[in-house]
This record gives C-alpha cells, sequence and structure tokens, in this order.
C-alpha cells in the first residue's frame, strides 16, 4: 500500500495572508486521508516561505522520498509544495521517474502518467504569483517611501502607527521614548556631558528602557546620534543612494545633525551633503574671469588644551589627545570660504575670501542706496501724481492710435471688398499681385497699433509697480539681506546689479542703471538717507516734505527713474520675495 507524507506549510509573509494556518491544514488533510483511504506514515510542517529554495522540512520530505521511505505526497495545494522553478522541477522530475508515485491536493490528484504540461502550469502560476507580489510590494514601499514614510521599524523615539493597514502605517511620535532621545540631542549639541555620561544619566535617572525593555547601551546611543532620520531625512532601500525628506517630526535640524558628528568624531550615516552657498554661480573672477566656489571648514577649541585645529579627518584633540566624545563645551567654528576654481587659468593669483567679509562689503553696496521710509513714502506719492496729469496726454495719445487702427482694419476690409467684386473679374480693379501687396503692408501696419496700443494702456500701470518694488527695495534690502536665507541673500544680490566680480578681496558690482540713480540722490540729499529723522514730527516733517517738493534736482532724478523704469526696468528684476 503506497505511503503518504502530509506535508503542510505557512508562510508569515505576505504572499500566505488568505491560507488556512498549519492547523487547519493538518485538520482537513487528514480527513481527506481517511475519506481516500490514504496510508499516511509522517507529517511534515514547517513555517517558511517557498518564493527561493533552502527550506529544511521541504528538503527532508524529498529526501525520504527518494530513499524509499515514503510514495506520495498529501497537501492543500501545489502551491504549497514550491513557489519557485527549482523546487517545482525537483517534484516533476520525482514525478516523471516514478519515485514519487501520486500527489493528493485537496482538489485533485497527479499522477506520473498525466499531462506534464498541467504540472508546470501550476508550479509556473504559484512562481509568477511570488513574482507579480514582490514587484507589488516594492511599488509600494518605493510609493511609500516618496511620500515621506520609511519602511521597516521606526527608530527610537518614534513608533509605526498600527491603527493603519499595512503599507499605510504612518510614523508617529512615541510619547514614552520622544521627549527623551531629544533631551539626549540636546545633551550632547550643548557639550556639556559625553557618551558615557548620557547613558547613565538616560539608564539610571531617567529609567530609559528601549522597546525590549532593555537598558540604553553604547550601541544604541550612536545608532541614534548617527542616523539622518532623526534631523528629517531617511534612504531608501538602504546604500541605494536614493534620499527622501521624511513626513516625520524631526528631532534636530540638519545643521545640529552634522555638528553632533563633528563632536562625534565621525561622519554618520551617508546622507546626502547639499551645501547650500548662496553666491556660488553668481560671481566670477575678477583676474582670469573664472567661476567661483565655495567651501566649508570647521575648527574645534578643545576645552582641555585650548588648542584650535581642524576637525576634518580627527577624532581627538592633536595635541592632548582628548577625543572629541570626551569634551565637555567645546568650541566649534565654521568658516565658509569663496575663491576661484581656477579652472581657466591654474596660476591664478586671486587668494579666497571669507563669507563674513563678502557680505559686509554686500551690505555696503546696499547701503550707499538705502533712503529712509518718509522719502520713499514721498517719492512714490509724487511720482503718482505725476503719472495722473500725464493721464490726459496718454488718454489723446490712445484715441488717436485707436482712430489709426480703426482706419486700418477699414483699409482691409474695403480691399478685400475690391478683391472679390464682381467688376474685378477680369483684374481691371486690382491684380493678385497687388492685393498680396497691399495686405502686407496693412497687416503689418494694424500688428504694430495693436502693439502700441497695447503697451500705452498697460505701461503707466507697469512702470508704477516697478517704482514701487524699486523704492521698497531701496528702502528695506539691507535690512533684509542681514536676516534673510541663503536664496533670499542671493536674490537681493543679483537685483542689485550684474558683472559681479571678486579681485583682491573686493566685490565690484556693475549697478543697475536705476540703482545708480537713487545713489546719486543719497549722494546728492543726504535727507533722503535712512536714519536721517526729524527730531521732532508734524511740523519738522512738512519742512522736509517741502524741501524734497522745493528740490529740483531731486525732481529732475526722480523723473530719471521713471523714465528709466519706463524705458529700461524689467518687472522680473525685483521679485517679492523680500517684500
Amino acid at each position: 500500500m503506497p505511503r503518504y507524507i502530509i506535508y503542510c506549510r505557512k508562510s508569515s509573509e505576505a504572499e500566505d495572508r488568505q491560507v488556512l494556518s498549519i492547523e487547519s491544514q493538518i485538520t482537513e488533510l487528514k480527513r481527506l486521508a481517511e475519506r481516500c483511504h490514504l496510508n499516511v506514515v509522517d507529517i511534515m510542517t514547517e513555517s517558511y516561505s517557498a518564493k527561493a529554495p533552502g527550506r529544511p522540512v521541504f528538503n527532508q520530505m524529498l529526501k525520504k522520498i527518494n530513499q524509499g521511505k515514503a510514495d506520495g505526497i498529501i497537501c492543500w495545494k501545489l502551491d504549497r509544495l514550491a513557489r519557485n522553478p527549482l523546487d517545482g522541477a525537483q517534484i516533476t522530475w520525482l514525478l516523471q521517474r516514478g519515485i514519487l508515485k501520486h500527489i493528493r491536493a485537496f482538489d485533485r490528484d497527479y499522477f506520473p502518467e498525466d499531462n506534464v504540461l498541467l504540472l508546470n502550469v501550476e508550479f509556473g502560476m504559484a512562481n509568477q504569483f511570488i513574482l507579480d507580489l514582490s514587484k507589488n510590494v516594492k511599488r509600494g514601499l518605493k510609493t511609500k517611501a516618496e511620500k515621506g514614510w520609511r519602511p521597516g521599524l521606526a527608530p527610537l523615539g518614534y513608533l509605526n502607527d498600527k491603527t493603519k493597514d499595512r503599507g499605510k502605517r504612518e510614523i508617529i511620535i512615541d510619547p514614552k521614548r520622544f521627549a527623551l532621545v531629544k533631551k539626549m540631542w540636546e545633551m550632547m549639541l550643548e557639550g556639556s556631558h559625553t557618551v558615557a555620561q548620557i547613558i547613565e544619566i538616560a539608564n539610571d535617572k531617567w529609567g530609559f528602557r528601549g522597546r525590549d525593555d532593555k537598558r540604553l547601551g553604547r550601541s544604541n546611543i550612536y545608532e541614534i546620534f548617527s542616523s539622518p532620520f532623526y534631523c528629517g531625512l531617511f534612504e531608501y532601500p538602504k546604500g541605494s543612494g536614493n534620499w527622501y525628506k521624511g513626513a516625520h517630526k524631526p528631532m534636530v535640524t540638519q545643521q545640529q545633525y552634522d555638528k553632533v558628528q563633528i563632536l562625534l568624531g565621525r561622519n554618520g550615516r551617508p546622507r546626502p551633503k547639499k551645501h547650500n552657498f548662496a553666491y556660488t554661480g553668481l560671481l566670477r573672477c575678477g583676474e582670469c574671469g573664472g567661476a567661483i566656489t565655495a567651501e566649508e571648514k570647521n575648527q574645534i577649541i578643545c576645552p582641555v588644551c585650548k588648542k584650535k585645529f581642524s576637525s576634518n579627518n580627527r577624532v581627538a584633540c592633536p595635541k592632548c589627545n582628548t577625543a572629541f566624545e570626551d569634551m565637555k563645551s567645546p568650541t566649534i567654528l565654521r568658516y565658509v570660504y569663496y575663491h576661484c576654481v581656477k579652472k581657466k587659468n591654474p596660476k591664478c593669483t586671486q587668494k579666497s575670501i571669507e563669507l563674513k567679509h563678502l557680505e559686509n562689503q554686500i551690505e555696503d553696496y546696499l547701503s550707499k542706496i538705502r533712503i529712509s521710509v518718509k522719502f520713499k513714502d514721498w517719492a512714490l506719492t509724487y511720482l503718482r501724481q505725476s503719472s495722473r496729469q500725464e493721464a490726459a496726454c496718454r488718454d489723446s495719445i490712445l484715441k488717436s492710435k485707436r482712430s489709426a487702427y480703426d482706419g486700418c482694419l477699414r483699409k482691409l476690409d474695403n480691399l478685400f471688398q475690391m478683391k472679390i467684386s464682381p467688376h474685378n473679374k477680369d483684374g481691371s480693379l486690382i491684380t493678385d499681385q497687388e492685393y498680396a501687396r497691399r495686405k502686407a503692408e496693412l497687416v503689418m501696419e494694424k500688428a504694430r497699433l495693436e502693439e502700441i496700443l497695447n503697451d500705452t494702456g498697460a505701461r503707466a500701470t507697469r512702470w508704477l509697480k516697478d517704482a514701487e518694488k524699486t523704492f521698497e527695495f531701496a528702502c528695506y534690502a539691507q535690512t533684509y539681506f542681514a536676516k534673510g536665507t541663503a536664496e533670499e541673500k542671493a536674490r537681493i544680490l543679483q537685483s542689485l546689479g550684474s558683472n559681479l566680480t571678486i579681485k583682491d578681496k573686493k566685490l565690484h558690482i556693475q549697478l543697475k542703471k536705476v540703482a545708480k540713480i537713487i545713489q546719486s540722490i543719497t549722494e546728492t540729499t543726504p535727507e533722503t538717507k535712512a536714519g536721517f529723522e526729524p527730531e521732532k514730527q508734524g511740523q519738522n516733517e512738512r519742512k522736509l516734505e517741502d524741501s524734497f517738493a522745493k528740490n529740483p534736482r531731486l525732481l529732475r532724478t526722480l523723473d530719471d527713474v521713471r523714465t528709466c523704469l519706463l524705458k529700461e526696468w524689467e518687472a522680473k528684476i525685483f521679485l517679492p520675495v523680500i517684500l
């Protein structure tokens, strides 16, 4: 009588989410064996994925069959036996050779004399299911990462939100550990505690415990301090170089994370290094015309021996050998230098300039065009009044141009009527060549008049808006430059002028024409400068405005501003990032 092995398998992975448990499979297959009068000599079970070869219990079953200790297999479905081509081929080969005489599944039988194509199709379907599942899972995890949620277990201080379905779980704050882990970061950033002291305080004073209820170890604290996840970045998959900005709440900024890596004397886990240098791409070398680049240098002043040294490629003070992680309150200095790349001329003699010296020179340029709020308001009022006085003139111009435009349209219509007239069948009124020539002339005239009409109507509105932005810039640019981000500082410098060069550590800017005009106003009329305020309000303020109105040079200069904006100024030069 043939001997059978009941084989039951259940994977804990997503592939078997809808499959019966091992206990349920055993119960159903025993009933099947009794109903079909099959002699069961062994029951073999395992919890193991079949997507790859190497299942120990499955291999033991095949060994018994090859040794003649069993003749058949009872299983729930063929996909319980194999989901990869290698294991499926072993089953198929044993069945073809007759060593395996019978496979009894819950819904059908498989014998050596059966068509082998059906067996291979079913194993192929099981294998394809795994391939499709793998693609879907990877695609789902990639989509999750793109949304800002790191797949996998959340690090200490965070939790995976298990109230949502798998694949949609977000990373939330751990109410028990988030504040404590953040306090560890703060203590490390202050430099008042060493790593060993932070571990001791966390374990003994705070009673900090991990998810496995174990004390915080040295490896745990380094895992925390070296993970970019805490500053809002993560890499997925690991080692792929694909970095994402996390949607979770970060504990520290990227600058604070970099500072801790310096304090630890290590680089931390690799993460995208994007230095935000404001002026690269804008400046050129004044000697060779090459591009200007920037580099960052970090230095540490040892609190023990007061030695100042570069932190690059070091883990301890070169003088007293005090490790970075054992230093208390070390002074960390950050410098940014701009210098020529020396690609056009390797022998370029220009030296580097420190960021603070460069920005001081930019502020000097801005201070030369800075005007007071009172002068700004008065100047804009004057320009608006001038615009209203020109309105009547503009209306007459518009009326004249509109009449010429309507006349051009009538000429085009008359020309067309002449061309299609019954009296022009033989071309006696106008020939085809004459019609084409005159039509082209009228179409060009029509386009020119349309351009004039559109420009005349919008010109006043555009230049007034430009004037407002220009005077707002002159009034507040220096203040916003001092407080702005790197991107805003770069935009302000671009708005100030062109041909930005550095030579002999000095910044040279070709000021915009309107900026030069405003600079001439502040030089010739000191009371327009920022910081000049009357000692008393009211009467003195009116006197100041009267002095502006009675200054013919100042009025002519404001007219020059208007003319400059009408002819040359582009509205996009001063974007409202600073206003």
